[in-house]
Formats: structure tokens, sequence, C-alpha cells
């Protein structure tokens, strides 16, 4: 099946065992370059908390990812950390993709909500540093990972690493 994706030419889905797969084009290469990225703010800080902070952390990395025309594949916006699923192209380095991440939603968050919620005002919203990992053929397991976040002092959370021990 081929369908038109944004900027690049194709986007073609394969099925690969059970799981469906879609690879796609620039000029001269094909690709399925998925991240699962986990990075906290500065000082292990609770600053987003309110729900006001976390919606307008989400409408910025969706702004941003079709800005660089990246997707995004799952966000989870804890009070403490984030995970993002995330989608590049083999334009952009992961430590370019975190650079402009972290960068850009650090500005625009003060921009907008301030010191009303806790931010630093003159320092980097987020931590030096990152998580990053390739996501292959368990994506699906890590979606449901990141989905399910907020239960991690839960019993019921899913283990990332259940199913690949197993």
């Amino acid at each position: 099946m081929l369908k038109p994706s944004g900027r690049t030419a194709l986007a073609i889905t394969i099925r690969m065992s059970s799981h469906k797969r879609t690879i796609r084009t620039l000029s001269h290469c094909f690709y399925d370059l998925k991240y699962h990225l986990v990075w906290t703010p500065k000082y292990r800080g609770k600053v987003l908390t309110a729900q006001k902070v976390k919606d307008e952390l989400r409408r910025i990395f969706e702004t941003i990812c079709k800005w660089k025309h990246w997707e995004v594949i799952e966000l989870n916006i804890q009070d403490d950390h984030v995970h993002f699923c995330i989608l590049t192209t083999p334009r952009d380095s992961i430590s370019y993709t975190m650079q402009i991440l972290k960068g850009k939603s650090s500005a625009w968050l003060k921009k907008k909500i301030k010191r009303a919620h806790g931010l630093y005002e003159k320092e980097s919203l987020w931590a030096r540093g990152y998580f990053v990992s390739t996501i292959g053929i368990d994506e699906h397991l890590i979606r449901r990972y990141i989905k399910h976040q907020h239960h991690h002092n839960q019993t019921d959370q899913p283990s990332l690493f259940d199913k690949l021990l197993s």
C-alpha cells in the first residue's frame, strides 16, 4: 500500500509477522527512525504538575514536530519527567532532535506560562542529559509502557522488560 505522507515522497506500509510497519522514503533512502526519549526538568523538580503546563507543553511538542517534519507517536508528560516516542528523519541526529525539543520547549513554555507554576526563570527548564532508545519490532510494547506511566507505582503497570526477557 502506497500513500503520500507530507514532505516525504512515499510511505510504504509493510507487514512484518503480526506487526504493521510504515517505511518512509526520501530521495535516496528508506527509513523508519523511531526513538523512545525520556528527560527530566532541572533538579528533577515536579514543575510539570499543573494540567495547564502539561497541555501547553503537549501543544509545543506537537508544533515542533510539525515544523521539523517529525511525528509524535506517543507522549506522556509526568510531574517530574517526559516520555516521548517520536519518528524523525535521517537528516536529523538524535542529539539535534533533543536540542530542538528541549531548547524550544523550555523557551516557549517559559514565555507562555511564566513563574506562576514554578518554572525556572533564568535557567533552562530541562536538566542536562536524556535517555534514548531505538524502537524496532516491539514498538507496541514501548507505546503501552509510555501510555501507562501514570501507573508506575501500581502493580498493574506493564514492565518494559517483561516481554523482552520472557
